[in-house]
């Protein structure tokens, strides 16, 4: 099993497979239909013309297009080529791909496997799925911010933390807010050329809304972190960046896949802003290491 696991790493199906997941909450349901369809059979697919696909899926041929350019093909042409493609890799004798449930007699070794290929599979999908127009506006946004504040709860709130550590690190003034009173009454304070923002896979966890929507309103520049692109969080969002909406599993819950994602998110995020900020930030990094050296020194004694 857990060599079928490795082998179906990077599949291109699955690529697609991925793709699918991370868009459908965005996608009409018509749109689900066509792009379940072309996910679960590329062969078939790739043999049918607009109107055929569109018989197949109980759809339009306009839904058909609209699907296929939101997958990002530029026509239902490319992506017909694309599905051909793929149809003669999976020809070519490529491993299947396993399910990644994990029962509660898994060996561990199955359960590392399963957890490994899954990760791996997140990040695919957020990576697929994110804007990296949006994400550019977010790093400029946040680079020459005068403070950030970042929002979460429960497993959000770990991956704000992290955040938070991560901008004052390189010289950052960044606050994160568990709390959903305290993070209101800084919210409060917030004005344009400052910087909220909130994390919530589900995008409709109220007390990080609240804070966002107060944020907005006081003219600073809001992000939404979130699963749900069409959730309640992104009407108080000037930017969204979206994160892969992984099945949740008994042993495997919403949290942990989640954080998976988001974690991604705030690491592209950073990344950016060290990289805007570079004059800046590698010498508040080369300090914050030195602050710290005698500590790890100590502990190897």
């Amino acid at each position: 099993m857990t060599q079928d696991v490795k082998e179906s790493f990077g599949s291109p199906v699955g690529s697609l497979a991925a793709k699918v997941r991370t868009l459908a909450p965005s996608m009409t349901r018509s749109m689900q239909r066509v792009a379940e369809a072309v996910a679960g059979d590329p062969a078939g697919c790739a043999a049918l013309t607009v109107t055929g696909l569109a018989e197949l899926t109980g759809t339009s041929e306009a839904t058909v297009v609209r699907t296929a350019r939101l997958l990002g093909y530029p026509g239902y042409r490319d992506l017909r080529l694309a599905l051909a493609g793929l149809a003669a890799q999976q020809q070519s004798g490529r491993a299947p791909a396993i399910t990644t449930d994990i029962a509660v007699d898994d060996p561990i070794a199955d359960v590392v496997a399963k957890l490994a290929y899954e990760e791996q599979q997140t990040l695919a999908d957020t990576a697929a799925g994110l804007d990296t127009t949006q994400l550019g506006a977010a790093v400029t946004a946040l680079a020459s911010a005068r403070r950030t504040d970042v929002y979460g709860i429960g497993a959000s709130g770990l991956v704000a933390q992290d955040l938070t550590q991560k901008l004052l690190r390189i010289g950052l003034i960044a606050h994160a807010h568990s709390d959903p009173h305290l993070a209101v009454t800084n919210a409060v304070q917030l004005r344009s050329g400052d910087v909220a923002i909130a994390i919530t896979h589900s995008g409709s966890t109220g007390d990080v809304i609240e804070p966002l929507r107060v944020a907005f309103e006081h003219g600073a520049t809001t992000v939404a972190i979130t699963g749900r692109p069409d959730s309640a969080v992104t009407q108080y969002a000037d930017l969204v960046l979206t994160t892969s909406t992984s099945r949740e599993t008994e042993l495997r819950p919403a949290a942990m896949s989640s954080r998976t994602s988001q974690l991604l998110v705030v690491d592209c995020l950073f990344v950016g802003v060290a990289q805007r900020t570079y004059e800046t930030a590698a010498p508040a990094l080369a300090a914050s290491y030195e602050a710290l050296a005698h500590r790890h020194r100590s502990a190897s004694r």
